[in-house]
């Protein structure tokens, strides 16, 4: 119900590393996550798929001091800057990471096999050429943290008068999931991140949770085709309020450098 985004997990982690404060294993043990493996395909200077240490290495060593997230819609280029054919395949995956400091992104393909309750994950990232522009509609932290709140604001007055907000046994099992995660302490950024990152990421992923609730919970109390449409007029530009916010948490820490914060 609630995901992280693999490309957040390697930017994330990834940048920790780059300014050296994680370790190489404690780096690629969060970015793998629960998946089995992570390889990278196309890497200048490799000639076959190479593991995630040696390609985060590699990285750094062709100038890559930051990591930049896209999580790209139909219609919505969110974070990428080129060229098309790294777009489409990113668009595709409906995620990239974009190098900062190298003309390099990263697109992932995920491959899953195994029966029914013991799937296996493996990801191969793919390197391809990048244009080195401004990434396509990534706001400020501040910004993204006041959308944020005046999107969750009208989107929950339509949702409540509509009864789809999340309600049902389904809707209440995945609200207490996320809870349970809070509570257990799971960072939800690598170290390093401001502490104003770490507030609009929470936020992202809560309202994603509750427009992914809206949408799975079916009619709910909106029963007439026109309630409908209005369920889904309030749903689309917040969940696209979120996934922006999400990627300016995320690439916070770039946008410092670019600052000379760092």
């Amino acid at each position: 119900m609630l995901s992280e985004p693999r490309s957040g997990r390697l930017a994330a982690w990834g940048n920790a590393l780059l300014v050296g404060l994680v370790s190489p294993d404690d780096a690629v043990l969060s970015i793998v996550g629960d998946d089995v493996l992570h390889r990278v395909e196309g890497l200048p200077g490799e000639s076959a798929p190479v593991g995630l240490t040696l390609a985060l290495g590699r990285l750094r060593s062709l100038g890559v001091t930051g990591l930049r997230v896209a999580l790209p819609a139909p219609g919505h280029p969110l974070g990428l800057s080129g060229p098309p054919e790294f777009n489409a395949r990113a668009l595709d995956a409906e995620e990239a990471v974009i190098c900062y400091g190298a003309a390099l992104g990263l697109v992932p393909e995920v491959y899953e096999a195994g029966p029914d309750g013991d799937v296996h994950v493996e990801v191969v990232w793919h390197c391809l050429a990048v244009r080195e522009a401004p990434p396509a509609d990534v706001p400020s932290l501040g910004e993204a943290e006041r959308e944020l709140a005046e999107a969750l604001r009208d989107a929950t007055e339509v949702l409540t008068r509509l009864d789809v907000a999340g309600s049902g046994p389904v809707a209440q099992a995945a609200i207490d999931a996320y809870r349970a995660r809070a509570e257990r302490g799971q960072e939800v950024l690598a170290p390093g991140y401001p502490p104003r990152a770490v507030r609009v990421l929470e936020l992202a992923q809560r309202v994603r949770l509750l427009v992914s609730l809206a949408y799975e919970n079916g009619h709910g109390g909106a029963v007439s085709s026109a309630e409908m449409a209005a369920r889904g007029q309030a749903l689309r530009p917040v969940e696209r309020t979120a996934r922006r916010a999400q990627v300016a948490a995320y690439n916070s820490v770039v946008e410092e450098q670019e600052r000379g914060v760092r």
